[in-house]
């Protein structure tokens, strides 16, 4: 079995992100990997992407603050962009061993109408990709 020892989280400041974040933490305490939090700032205008990027940071702040706590090195990457072809761009840019995501759970016509950030990531990595589907 392969171990992880670069994991990059895609974090997208929703609820979805606590137990994404809770699993992921758990896995690499075990393992003694390291956290690479990654959130993609999907803005229309400069001031939606300040304001975007400020909440961003002080969301992936905590939780890196909350991952340390418990012994776990982490960093925090924030990029601008399409977020398929960021999350894409990062991992051809590093080394990672595994990507984690959480999954929606959207339903058929929500995947048409919103897309599939997770399908997308899917469907281009040949690293394994960790989708982690919350309780509703």
């Amino acid at each position: 079995m392969k171990v992880y020892r670069e994991i990059l989280v895609a974090i997208d400041c929703s609820p979805v992100d606590d137990p994404l974040v809770e699993q992921v933490s758990a896995l690499a305490l075990q393992l003694g990997a390291k956290l690479h939090l990654l959130h993609v700032v999907h803005s229309h205008t400069l001031d939606q992407e300040r304001f975007l990027r400020e909440e961003a940071s002080l969301i992936l702040d905590r939780y890196k603050k909350k991952i340390e706590t418990e012994g776990i090195e982490v960093d925090v990457v924030i990029r601008s962009g399409e977020p398929e072809q960021e999350i894409l761009s990062e991992i051809e840019e590093k080394s990672y061993d595994l990507v984690a995501m959480a999954s929606h759970g959207h339903s058929l016509p929500e995947r048409m109408l919103f897309g599939s950030v997770s399908r997308a990531i899917r469907q281009n990595i040949s690293i394994p990709l960790l989708l982690i589907r919350p309780d509703r």
